[in-house]
């Protein structure tokens, strides 16, 4: 089998990732495997296709490898799916999978983001591996490589493929026409809006017009085609401990003043490629320039979407998760599938309602998971990471379990205590009064009281 290894970290052959592929490749000469630094190349593809196109032409199988970059996968490799379907080369009824690496945060939502431009694609496609960062070190890791390498020839020797989600039905496309009344304005919120509109994007320019309008408080615009991005997220750790960028296009200085400054965030783009422009992948991926460090925790966001929202389900779970891990409100998401006026204006509406009321609401499993891995990653890579590691003391997000010593105590004399048969009995259908007791009282004491 000829198998196109495309290789989009940014790092090139020095990628931890791609070892994976070269361990494969070892194991199996029998196979003949092509690698190509996509990832390191991506402009010179821009600028020209054709080597690209004569290697995917010739492949049996597509082996995407790569990093899981902040929920998805690197800008790089986005820009790719980009050209590839720009240049309409037919790659139907080939292979693909993937190979990533990462602390499996969010891993979930990169694989499918790949999947389903896969499927776009007409490929064939198997389900990937998803490895820790220190995998290929260990005998485990190793075995799981082979094992993966393994299935995956089985899976294309007995059609054993990823099923694809339901596809949204054609509609004509309506440009929506701005029609809400610009209200009054007043002072003292700053309102952001973040956008990748292009000037042909008639519809979500008309949105944000509608939305600017609803809102009472002052709104600006900052578009990311704009700005003069040097390149995507490198995954050089330079910015681990001063903080600042290698690239010296300004990017981390204008993203702590024009946009993390604001009092609430405003994210506005058309869903392509089952996310956005891949412009708004390079304006995530350099955000990295704060490490893992919430420094929006508490700013409300809300969301201007045009494109069948409701039938991508892996980006409303991105939309929903980076709010949940980020500690920001989620006021909601307006798109132009069904009523967008009224949509608008609630969504206006809550944003105006989250700031007044400053809410927040407590971490779900997409937070609480999340921010459990960056927490123990963190404090193991403290001695690098200085800046993350500072700031997650200075937080309290170090809330390891073992160190809540009086509640392990308490567990450990209740355990003792209802391992004695006549304690059993004496508690025996009292348990749920014990349980709930403090909550009674509490609701006691609220008797009365208004907030």
């Amino acid at each position: 089998m000829k198998i196109l290894v495309l290789n989009a970290s940014p790092k090139g052959k020095n990628s931890t990732t791609v070892h994976t592929a070269l361990y494969l490749q070892a194991l199996h000469p029998e196979h003949e495997f092509t690698f190509i630094s996509v990832g390191q190349r991506i402009k010179s593809y821009e600028n020209d296709f054709t080597p690209l196109r004569i290697e995917l032409g010739k492949a049996d199988l597509l082996l995407f490898s790569y990093p899981v970059y902040t929920f998805i996968a690197p800008y790089q490799l986005h820009r790719l799916i980009e050209l590839i379907k720009a240049d309409g080369i037919d790659l139907s009824g080939k292979f693909s999978t993937q190979i990533t690496t990462s602390k499996h945060f969010y891993d979930v939502t990169a694989h499918r983001y790949v999947e389903e431009n896969c499927l776009d694609l007409g490929l064939k496609v198997v389900r990937g591996l998803s490895a820790d960062m220190d995998d290929l070190l260990t005998e485990k890791g190793q075995r799981e490589a082979r094992n993966f390498f393994e299935q995956l020839l089985f899976s294309c020797a007995h059609g054993l493929f990823v099923t694809p989600s339901s596809k949204a039905p054609k509609r004509e496309k309506v440009v929506y026409q701005p029609v809400l009344v610009s209200t009054p304005k007043v002072k003292g919120k700053d309102v952001v809006i973040v956008t990748n509109h292009a000037p042909y994007d008639e519809n979500l320019a008309n949105m944000i017009a509608d939305f600017r309008a609803a809102l009472p408080f002052e709104s600006r615009i900052v578009n990311l085609r704009e700005f003069p991005f040097a390149g995507g997220c490198l995954g050089c750790f330079g910015c681990a401990i001063t903080g600042k960028c290698v690239y010296k296009d300004g990017f981390d200085d204008f993203l702590r003043t024009e946009i993390q400054s604001a009092d609430a965030f405003v994210y506005a783009f058309s869903i392509s490629d089952h996310y956005t422009h891949s412009s708004f992948k390079c304006y995530d991926d350099r955000q990295f320039c704060n490490g893992h460090r919430t420094v929006t925790h508490g700013t409300p966001i809300a969301y201007l979407i045009s494109g069948d929202y409701q039938y991508e389900s892996n980006l409303r779970m991105i939309v929903e998760s980076r709010s949940e891990v980020g500690g920001n409100y989620l006021c909601g998401v307006a798109t132009d599938e069904g009523n967008t006026t009224a949509d608008i204006q609630a969504l206006a509406d809550s944003l105006v309602f989250a700031l007044e009321k400053k809410l927040s609401r407590p971490a779900n499993f997409y937070g609480v998971g999340g921010m459990k891995i960056f927490r123990d990653l963190i404090y193991v890579m403290q001695g690098m990471m200085k800046a993350d590691h500072r700031f997650y003391k200075e937080h309290g997000i170090y809330d390891f379990p073992q160190k809540q010593k009086k509640r392990i105590l308490q567990m450990k004399l209740v355990g003792a205590m209802m391992a004695v048969p006549s304690v059993q009995r004496k508690l025996k259908g009292q348990m749920d009064q014990y349980i709930i007791g403090p909550y009674e009282k509490v609701i006691e004491q609220t008797k009365g009281k208004r907030v």
